[in-house]
């Protein structure tokens, strides 16, 4: 059972980021360029849509037990359709972990033990996100993305922001975006330099945390016209995996 819960939780990314250092209430919010800012604003409206999917492959840093610092890779795979369907797997160093929500109930499947959980679940997926954080203590990839309104949602927390240059990611020219977060938090996000704006790379480093930790993702084979099937979003428990209970954990 431990294993599946430290996989799962294990899954900390962006959006945790934002969440956890929100801006004090009535501390103001710094200049952010009208350049910055326009790329965010035009990287939520695309993110905004009711049909996505894209690849992702992060990179975190964890505390062992003897309390170095670790890397952690993953290669992950996201499909959402909103307002309510979203799956994910996410495949590395820790093995594969799978999670799928149907608008009905969240299952997560740690593939290597054969083990997984479910829990009743309504409401659009900004929601369920915020649900399972608070309840199961698993923290959704990369949950900025799948906000209701994903350009608020990186911005939560941020004091500064600038347009730094323009640079390519896998050949694709991108505009490099510069912000910091309150809690002593820098991103540096790449998103790609036309209409669409969708985010490339994005780099969080952690100037307050021994050692100045980052996490890193880099983002490819981003789709919002081909809508996912309900197939996408049906968890079928693979043969002879044993259900954990989650108030039991």
């Amino acid at each position: 059972m431990r294993s599946l819960y430290a996989c799962l939780v294990g899954l900390v990314a962006w959006g945790a980021v934002s969440l956890a250092y929100a801006a004090e209430p009535g501390q103001p919010r710094a200049a952010i360029s009208n350049e910055a800012n326009d790329a965010i604003q035009r990287m939520g409206k695309t993110l905004a849509q009711e049909n996505i999917t894209f690849k992702a492959i992060t990179m975190r840093v964890y505390q062992d037990d003897d309390g170095d610092y670790l890397h952690i890779v993953h290669h992950m795979n996201i499909a959402a359709r909103r307002p309510d369907r979203m799956a994910v797997t996410a495949t590395g160093d820790d093995g594969t972990t799978k999670l799928v929500y149907d608008g009905k109930q969240v299952s997560a499947l740690h593939a290597d033990d054969n083990k997984y959980a479910q829990v009743a679940m309504t409401g659009d997926l900004q929601h369920m996100l915020d649900e399972i954080s608070e309840r199961v203590g698993i923290e959704f990839p990369l949950a900025d993305l799948m906000n209701s309104d994903p350009a608020q949602s990186f911005l939560t927390g941020v004091i500064s922001g600038k347009e730094v240059d323009t640079d390519k990611v896998d050949g694709t020219p991108c505009r490099h975006l510069f912000f910091t977060q309150s809690g002593a938090i820098e991103l540096e996000l790449w998103v790609e330099n036309n209409n669409r704006a969708v985010p490339r790379r994005l780099v969080i480093t952690y100037r307050a945390l021994p050692g100045t930790p980052n996490f890193i993702a880099e983002f490819s084979d981003w789709d919002f016209q081909n809508r996912p099937s309900d197939a996408d979003f049906t968890f079928q428990p693979p043969a002879g995996a044993t259900k954990v209970d989650v108030a039991a954990h």
